[in-house]
């Protein structure tokens, strides 16, 4: 393969490309291309191998179908302009203060309810609306600590909202770890680049978390909480917790005296106050949610309402991310904030709504069709790519339950290179930017994860779907202070965690947590009644079937 074999072909492209506009490249590129283009195709396929290689030997792979494989990490950078990333980031920041106001809302006095903002039915039918925990308020007024928001670009290159994550969003581990291991590919298209870094993620996590401490406490402890080895996130709640600095624990380190969260500990039970918890709602207290649940601490949303522990992200923060409360989004931006939306939504059907269900009936061969409690891609049909046969059975559960169901046009999302068996061929793509709320600011990570749908043609880019990840390159200005040298952290191997065990890429949703964690709770429950040992500190000898 000779060198001017790794672009031959790219194109023609339907939509935005970001690489290119026509046959030219665009000028933010123009460094990325040409440095490709002098390395030449061996070389570049060379830096590739090597890429994939270091991911598996540093545990960094992703499951399917109960096999561990390499996470897929494209040797070409995405890259974002400065003033392009400007409007990204204050549309993000907008974004979170809204579904901030919003949760505090419709957990406390319900006014939008009053005003008709959005119906009272839209909120409390949905699955992730938890009565249980109204009128909680947390300690600094903040309940989506961390939020992780899915843009797209159309095909005129305009960034679009395509869902909220403000549960417990993950994929942050990728954006550290890409880094890392980018800059070690690409070291002379690195240097050729002012690159925002991203290493600053965790201490301004870790500054938010110890924000939220209930009043009084001054020098707050905080703690990861993770469901165990057997997450497909482990890899990232290890990371987190070294990075911060923080003990990282399981529901059985932790247990609830006189309100109080405490954990076990080598030198006896020492005092929690804030949990970054990495655990669905229904398995974090058995005594509020699943009885069953072996993974969470039973008495934590009591301590949480007596105001001595801080949940992060906040029980209850699920209903913002249903898919129909998404369309009401630009709505709350201008009844909390008084402000246009800076990101726009994807245009969206609300099939609860008579007229739209009507609609989006005669025409279901042409749109595509969502579960508003869906992730990952799973249950989306795209109605050109459906069979009569599809589109029938989808037709019966719409009209069987109208309010679980969105419909939105085919938005051909905008293609960036990508290094496949060919080739440098154009892919599609999309963005998680991650945001942290402190209560006084909202950061946005610079740069996010970039999502890469890899067969051709297939706009559907989660890791179930042969999808892989870009490390997202936001370009400094001239002007802003260098930061040469602020590297991400390490993606070695974590002491005491299995190889296997790589970081969540596909969005957390509720089929998800599920699943996973009824496992991990199966292998806790099969391990024996009592297990020992310690960890950074933390005594692990506890009852596994989760009691205090």
């Amino acid at each position: 393969m000779n060198t001017s074999e790794l672009f031959d072909g790219y194109g023609p492209i339907a939509g935005f490309d970001e690489m290119f506009e026509g046959t030219q490249v665009r000028p933010g590129y123009h460094q990325v291309h040409t440095s490709f283009e002098k390395m030449g195709a061996d070389e570049v396929r060379l830096r590739a191998d090597s890429l994939a290689s270091s991911y598996l030997e540093q545990g960094v792979t992703f499951g399917v179908e109960g096999e561990e494989r390499p996470f897929p990490l494209d040797i070409v950078p995405r890259l974002i302009e400065a003033q392009d990333w400007d409007h990204v980031e204050r549309g993000v920041r907008q974004r979170v203060l809204a579904l901030e106001a919003f949760l505090a809302d419709a957990y406390g006095p319900g006014e939008l309810f009053a005003d008709r903002v959005v119906p009272r039915n839209t909120v409390v039918t949905s699955p992730h609306y938890h009565r249980v925990v109204a009128g909680l308020e947390p300690a600094n007024g903040v309940r989506v600590h961390v939020a992780g928001v899915d843009l797209i670009r159309d095909g005129h290159g305009d960034f679009r909202v395509l869902e909220d994550n403000v549960r417990v969003p993950s994929g942050v581990s990728y954006v550290m770890t890409n880094r890392r291991a980018l800059s070690a590919a690409l070291p002379e298209v690195f240097a050729d680049h002012r690159i925002r870094p991203v290493s600053q993620y965790s201490q301004h996590l870790l500054s938010a978390l110890r924000k939220a401490a209930p009043a009084g406490v001054s020098d707050p402890t905080v703690v990861v909480l993770t469901p165990g080895v057997y997450n497909s996130a482990y890899f990232e709640h290890t990371l987190l917790a070294r990075t911060m600095g923080v003990e990282l624990v399981e529901g059985r380190d932790l247990v609830c005296r006189s309100g109080r969260v405490m954990m076990r500990t080598t030198q006896g039970l020492e005092p929690v106050h804030v949990i970054y918890r990495r655990i669905d709602d229904d398995f974090l207290d058995p005594v509020q949610f699943r009885s069953d649940s072996t993974l969470g601490v039973p008495g934590i949303i009591n301590a949480a309402r007596a105001g001595h522990v801080t949940i992060a992200n906040a029980v209850g923060n699920g209903v913002a991310d249903d898919k129909l409360l998404y369309s009401y989004v630009p709505d709350l931006i201008r009844y909390y904030l008084s402000e246009e939306p800076i990101l726009r939504n994807v245009d969206t059907w609300r099939l609860g709504e008579a007229d739209q269900r009507e609609e989006v009936l005669d025409r279901l061969d042409e749109l595509v069709l969502k579960p508003v409690d869906g992730s990952g891609g799973k249950g989306i049909v795209i109605g050109p790519a459906a069979s009569p046969d599809e589109l029938a059975e989808l037709r019966g559960k719409i009209l069987a339950d109208p309010r679980a169901w969105i419909a939105q046009p085919v938005i051909s999302l905008s293609t960036n290179p990508t290094l496949v068996e060919d080739g440098i061929r154009p892919r599609h793509v999309d963005l998680r930017p991650f945001a942290v709320h402190d209560g006084d600011d909202v950061f946005v990570l610079p740069g996010g994860l970039t999502r890469v749908a890899l067969p051709e043609g297939e706009l559907i880019v989660n890791s179930s779907r042969g999808g892989g990840s870009k490390d997202t390159w936001v370009l400094a200005r001239a002007s802003d202070p260098d930061d040469e040298g602020d590297m991400a952290p390490t993606a070695s191997p974590v002491a005491g965690v299995a190889q296997s065990a790589g970081p969540a890429f596909d969005s957390q949703g509720p089929d998800l947590h599920v699943q996973e964690q009824e496992q991990q709770q199966q292998q806790t429950l099969s391990t024996g009644s009592l297990s020992t040992g310690s960890r950074g500190g933390v005594s692990t000898t506890s009852r596994s079937d989760g009691t205090c």
